[in-house]
């Protein structure tokens, strides 16, 4: 057995042949000093392998775990003995690679309030913050605009809770991002080129009477300089000082910092002011003297305390500059006219601005703000503070008018609306400092109605106007306040010490810090008892106007109205802590955009699509909806060829304008005679008869547009389109940046067309509103000039839902085919028609696009493989098919108004559910042109009937299009 086994062993990978083999390649001798050498070179490597670490662990980490100790990391003697050599060279090979250590500090020295302060500068050098940042950065989403880091909305859930705080209580906002411009200089050298840049045509103008004297708030549009209606710079709202004797006038102007530069450029032009004043380098400022005496001391400390920068010298914490996002802050901010001496000055974020939302607003200035007490004795020599209040109380005339101002800001706490008050009115007062007078906790301010009980405090502002004065009772105070209603404010109490530029520096200088008035709360003996400063107390000039909320309109008057606060610099949170005492409700941008969307009015810079920052907005937008479209994929997004929407993220305004001038032309419907344009030419408008150039292009279709919307081909629908004039994306941006296009803003014209398209419905409402107004029925005689004098006008109006329904944003309004109204008249459930599906005349490009693409990859990566190098694409065929997207049209737009089966007359600018008037509600624009034939086409009782479809829909729904003024 042992044998078998034996011989079952041999064989090819037995014993015996590996013997044999070993035996036959056995050398015969050797050479020992080869052979050692060859062995140590191995034995050496081994050793090197072993002794080297396969990880980036540490030595006291390769012990087994039971072994290790927290220790070992910094003591090698807590070592074995075996390793502490080995943990000794890597400690001195640390020491040589260690890294320059980080110089953040720790958590305790990083919310010193020196550093901290340096740390926020350096985060405002792109965008400044406003002085409620560190409050807002906590509770809201932050976003970056203009130049400003600004909040957003607030994370918690509050969208019913602010609609309802601006309708039953008061919402808060931090306005202080607007831009003031300043201009000083002679009344009638003011109002001469200040008339250029405005139109009496639109409403006020700057030499409106009652806001000439400073009682009242104006607000207006402004143009370029002799170009209305074109060239539309946006609209401002202006505060005139008012008059002390001098020949000089001070005036305000508060524009959105997207309109600033737009508008400072042309006022400069027009006032000639191209020198500066004079050469000014912005100077730290702190908030008060003393925090400027605590960061020198803590300077000085020591070492360890100063800062160093990038060189390792040491550099003083920079403090907040004067400035703001919109400018420069080391150019000059203010500029002389030679000629005239007239001055402007930019004082953005010099003045603060809070604006109080609500029907209590008016309860909630009156609970925080209190008049200062008047003072005839300096507190302290050493210090400026209430040096120029004390003078002041010294003059008679001044005590008095300020007397009579406190006795005014008293009566506001007995109204039940700011609405009640006229409208712009403006207060001007002194406060002491409102930190002294925090409640313990929050509670919600409400009007004092039993310290007027002899008037009915829910009667409205028209309702005092003509009301007898024999029916309230002849309790004094009723009548103070029953004259405050009709006449407002008297011009000497509209006075402020906030126009003075060195008082609002000395009051900005000599704020009491909070630290300080902290530690005189630490020492009252009753704690939480009233803390009374005494003379030391700050007096703060302010101004109150009033925002008279919704004008327009028959329904909700006065909604939304509420009281604007100027405050000097420096005082930001001083005025906003007891404000949130107060109850009020704090928002946002989202929740402005909110409050003129139920207010019907434009907001800026979106809704003003004629003016360069709202172009600049519409581009922005566009860009920010079709990157949100290429992330989702082909099978998860709208295919917007099919649903037969051109242009679903921009809306084209000039294209518009310009299908429906040619629209008309061609269908010779409206053609005027001679004398149409003889009398157009007479009245001096640019907008009078089209150029010839537009004639011969124009041979669009005509009628309503009901054929079928299958397409055969891209080439057809260009051959057949093209001679619209249309442009592409890139045209289109050329063609708004020429004011193809204007937007209509004459009163008179907007009032006339307000009341054409009310339907006759309900008592002939529409008859009864036209002889009230004065208007004049719908005629060609009377339209026809309209039409001619403004052919590419667009109108702002809006929508209200007849039933379900949620518009949405850059919806199509559309004008109802003759069918749709007969079937809406016998059918009251009609939802609406239904748009037909489109062809995607583009698919079969993008797919042959994605196979070049394949295969242009596969000889890429065949290429590569052969060692050549890649070849370069050609820039053509890639710019060619960059816009190519599946489910967007790609090639020049087609006539917008006659693609679809239903004539498109606008765009919806803004849309969604109204919690104040309970069903879906938009506003947008539509072309002049296109609503006058609309209204001429329409029966006497669907007037104003129009259909909605959402970009990514099929289905029209009804809504009633209404102008208000």
């Amino acid at each position: 057995k042992g044998q078998n086994r034996g011989e079952r062993g041999r064989g090819r990978g037995g014993w015996q042949g590996g013997c044999q083999s070993v035996s036959e390649e056995m050398p015969k001798y050797i050479t020992v000093s080869t052979f050692a050498q060859a062995r140590a070179a191995e034995i050496n490597a081994m050793l090197k392998a072993v002794a080297q670490k396969s990880s980036n662990s540490l030595v006291f980490q390769t012990l087994p775990r039971h072994m290790r100790r927290r220790a070992m990391s910094h003591n090698i003697k807590r070592l074995p003995r075996r390793l502490q050599e080995v943990a000794r060279k890597e400690a001195e090979k640390a020491v040589h690679q260690k890294k320059e250590q980080s110089k953040t500090k720790c958590r305790k020295a990083r919310r010193r309030h020196i550093n901290l302060v340096a740390e926020f500068n350096r985060r405002q050098r792109k965008n400044i913050w406003l002085e409620t940042h560190i409050w807002h950065a906590k509770r809201f989403h932050m976003v970056k605009k203009w130049g400003y880091c600004l909040g957003n909305s607030p994370t918690e859930k509050s969208y019913r809770a602010c609609y309802r705080a601006m309708t039953e209580h008061c919402l808060l906002q931090d306005l202080s991002y607007y831009c003031c411009l300043e201009l000083t200089g002679r009344e009638n050298e003011l109002l001469k080129q200040l008339a250029r840049i405005c139109s009496i045509d639109t409403g006020l103008t700057f030499e409106e009477a009652c806001c000439l004297s400073g009682r009242f708030e104006g607000s207006l549009n402004l143009y370029r300089a002799d170009h209305y209606p074109e060239d539309m710079l946006g609209p401002v709202t202006f505060l005139w000082k008012p008059r002390d004797g001098s020949e000089n006038r001070q005036l305000w102007i508060w524009v959105h910092p997207a309109l600033k530069q737009d508008i400072l450029r042309e006022l400069k032009a027009i006032f000639q002011c191209s020198e500066p004043e004079e050469i000014y380098i912005p100077e730290p400022v702190a908030t008060s003297i003393q925090e400027e005496k605590r960061m020198d001391v803590v300077l000085t400390l020591g070492k360890k305390r100063k800062k160093e920068d990038k060189e390792g010298e040491k550099a003083v914490p920079v403090k907040k500059i004067i400035g703001d996002g919109t400018r420069d802050p080391f150019q000059s901010y203010s500029w002389i006219s030679q000629t005239t001496g007239i001055v402007i000055s930019d004082k953005t974020m010099e003045i603060l601005r809070y604006r109080l939302i609500g029907p209590l607003s008016h309860s909630v200035l009156t609970e925080t703000l209190k008049a200062a007490s008047l003072q005839t004795e300096m507190a302290d020599s050493e210090t400026e503070l209430n040096n120029w209040w004390v003078e002041n109380c010294k003059d008679s005339e001044k005590v008095s008018l300020h007397q009579r101002q406190s006795a005014i800001f008293e009566l506001l706490e007995g109204i039940s609306s700011p609405s009640e008050m006229p409208p712009g009115t403006i207060l001007g007062l002194t406060v002491g400092d409102p930190r002294v007078n925090l409640p313990k906790k929050k509670t919600k301010a409400v009007p004092d109605f039993e310290k007027y009980q002899g008037r009915d405090m829910h009667q409205s502002w028209s309702c005092a106007q003509w009301k007898p004065l024999s029916d309230h009772t002849d309790d004094p105070d009723n009548d103070k306040v029953r004259q405050l209603y009709l006449e407002g404010v008297p011009v000497d109490c509209a006075h402020s010490f906030i126009w003075d530029q060195d008082i609002c520096k000395n009051v900005t200088e000599n704020k009491i810090s909070e630290q300080d008035l902290n530690h005189m709360r630490a020492q009252l003996l009753v704690p939480g008892s009233h803390l009374d400063l005494g003379p030391c107390e700050s007096k703060i000039p302010i101004l109150l106007v009033q925002q008279p909320g919704k004008m327009a309109g028959e329904d909700r008057p006065g909604w939304g109205s509420g009281w604007d606060i100027y405050l000097p610099k420096g005082w930001g949170m001083a005025f906003w802590i007891p404000f949130i005492y107060r109850g009020v409700r704090v928002g946002g941008l989202q929740e402005a955009l909110k409050h003129s969307e139920y207010q019907r009015t434009p907001h800026t810079p979106n809704d003003f699509p004629d003016s360069q920052a709202g172009m600049q907005f519409a581009k922005e937008l566009e860009a920010t909806l079709l990157e949100k479209f290429k992330r989702r994929p082909p099978a998860k997004r709208a295919n917007y060829v099919k649903l037969g929407t051109l242009s679903p993220f921009i809306c084209p305004w000039g294209q518009l304008t310009k299908n429906w001038e040619v629209r008309m032309k061609a269908s010779g419907e409206f053609v005027p005679s001679s004398p149409h344009r003889e009398r157009c030419a007479t009245e001096g408008h640019s907008f009078c008869y089209p150029k010839e150039e537009v004639v011969k292009e124009a041979s669009p279709k005509t009628g309503e547009a009901e054929e079928t919307m299958e397409i055969t081909s891209s080439e057809g629908a260009l051959k057949t389109e093209d001679v619209t004039g249309t442009q592409d994306f890139g045209e289109r941006d050329e063609t708004m940046t020429t004011n193809g296009f204007i937007v209509l803003r004459s009163e008179k014209l907007l009032m006339q067309l307000s009341a054409w398209c009310y339907p006759t419905a309900g008592r002939d409402r529409r008859v009864r509103l036209i002889s009230r107004l004065g208007q004049k029925d719908m005629t060609e005689d009377i339209f026809l000039p309209i039409l001619m004098s403004y052919p590419r006008a667009l109108v702002w109006v809006n929508l209200s839902l007849l039933r379900k329904g949620n518009p949405e944003l850059h919806a199509m309004i559309c004008i109802p085919t003759e069918d749709d109204l007969l079937h809406l008249s016998k059918d009251k459930l009609f939802c609406g028609p239904q748009e037909p599906k489109h062809r995607d005349i583009f698919k079969h490009k993008v797919q042959k696009l994605k196979e070049e693409k394949k295969k242009k990859k596969k000889k890429e990566n065949m290429k590569a493989l052969e060692g050549d190098p890649p070849s370069v694409p050609d820039k053509e065929t890639t710019e060619e098919h960059e816009d190519l997207i599946l489910g967007l049209w790609s090639d020049a737009l087609p006539d917008v108004t006659s693609h679809c089966s239903r004539t498109l007359l606008g765009y919806v600018t803004r849309g969604d559910f109204s919690l104040a008037a309970g069903c879906g509600e938009a506003l947008g624009f539509v072309s002049l042109t296109g609503l006058l034939y609309m209204l001429h086409k329409q029966p006497a009782d669907k007037k104003g009937l129009v259909l909605l479809r959402t970009p990514a829909s099929l289905q029209y729904r009804f809504a009633r299009l209404n102008i208000e003024v």
